[in-house]
């Protein structure tokens, strides 16, 4: 029997649900349910919200699909982090000697 091709996508963790179950954002907008592999389960891989993912899906049933790794934050294509706005002053300091 032949073996099925899989879908491999990036997608962004939306949601930590129970029993190591995710919703997972894809490219497109798609939302899938998604739980994570053995390999990840073994090694105690943590996923929380926020973290971009590889995911492989069936082509039969596109709506679940299997977390296959947890990408650094330079690694993704697909999801380009947010840039923060840099104003205002960084640290403990505002200026001004401090007084006791």
């Amino acid at each position: 029997m032949p073996e099925e091709q899989l879908i491999e996508l990036e997608g962004r963790i939306i949601q930590v649900l129970p029993g190591t179950m995710f919703r997972v954002e894809l490219p497109n907008k798609h939302v899938v349910l998604g739980r994570i592999s053995g390999k990840l389960r073994k090694n105690f891989i943590k996923i929380i919200a926020g973290d971009l993912v590889r995911v492989e899906m069936d082509p039969a049933d596109i709506t679940q699909a299997r977390i296959v790794y947890r990408m650094r934050s330079n690694e993704s294509h697909a999801f380009r982090p947010q840039q923060r706005s840099g104003g205002g002053q960084r640290g403990g300091s505002h200026g001004g000697a401090h007084r006791r």
